[in-house]
């Protein structure tokens, strides 16, 4: 991939996120209505209309698309893809439900199983998290619209950098997923350190250790393809490894099956 292509790309995504995070917004101050899919998962209208807008922008690029909210294309199909967007129009439904302003618009583009770029934008502080034009740092702004120009976002974002550990070692948390597994993996951290708790949802938890607010995410829950790969793209260029727990390798992408193994996010 090029340097222009990356560059249009990401910026098809910055767009993309941006458009679809002021029609979240819109239906969130709104009495909106909740359903509940097969796989018991919350499902609200900013989900559908963010999926609407993202794939209006993203398929103007022909490279396809994997989104929580389209229909999974079997893996007969997938497999010959070299690339392939990977979506969550709304990560954090239950958050969003709940209005506690803790959900994304994730978007990622994956090369050959490796996701390259990323986009997280969080619509309720306006928080906009992305890999940057050549891929050797991540960066974030907080922008005042989601009219922001392209330029401007470029122009003032500033590179975000993971933190050393000090004495204390802060481990982010779901709210929403804090489970055995995850207390035993941070009861073995506190036998060397001590250790400070730090709650998000969604995949703001991959943001918070790319630019040094926490050190840790521990992930021994479910989670999609479509959960994490734009999280792992900005860890990725930010300098944080994302590891497989199954495997003890980088996670990949639009595999057979699109549920991820267990992972852990670590700036050590």
């Amino acid at each position: 991939m090029n340097e222009n292509e990356l560059k249009s790309y990401l910026e098809t995504a910055i767009v993309a996120s941006l458009k679809a995070g002021r029609e979240i917004l819109k239906i969130y101050d709104t009495n909106f209505d909740v359903e509940i899919k097969e796989d018991n998962s919350p499902l609200t209208q900013a989900d559908k209309n963010a999926n609407k807008v993202i794939n209006y922008y993203l398929q103007q690029t022909n490279i396809p698309i994997i989104s929580e909210e389209n229909k999974q294309l079997p893996y007969a199909e997938r497999k010959h893809w070299t690339r392939c967007w990977i979506v969550d129009p709304l990560d954090g439904t239950k958050e969003f439900i709940k209005r506690n302003g803790e959900f994304t618009v994730n978007i990622a583009l994956v090369e050959n199983g490796n996701p390259v770029l990323g986009v997280i934008y969080v619509p309720v502080t306006k928080e906009l998290y992305f890999t940057s034009e050549d891929l050797k740092n991540s960066k974030k702004i907080t922008i005042t619209s989601e009219d922001e120009t392209i330029e401007n976002i470029f122009k003032n974002s500033s590179v975000i950098k993971p933190s050393a550990i000090s004495d204390t070692v802060k481990i982010v948390g779901s709210r929403s997923h804090l489970n055995d597994n995850t207390k035993k993996f941070i009861s073995e951290i506190e036998k060397k350190h001590s250790v400070e708790m730090v709650s998000k949802g969604s995949s703001i938890k991959f943001c918070l250790v790319a630019e040094g607010a926490a050190h840790i995410y521990p992930r021994y829950a479910p989670t999609m393809e479509w959960d994490t790969a734009a999280g792992h793209a900005i860890c990725k260029t930010a300098g944080v490894e994302v590891i497989d727990h199954k495997t003890k390798k980088p996670m990949i992408y639009n595999r057979p099956n699109l549920l991820n193994n267990y992972f852990i996010v670590s700036s050590l």
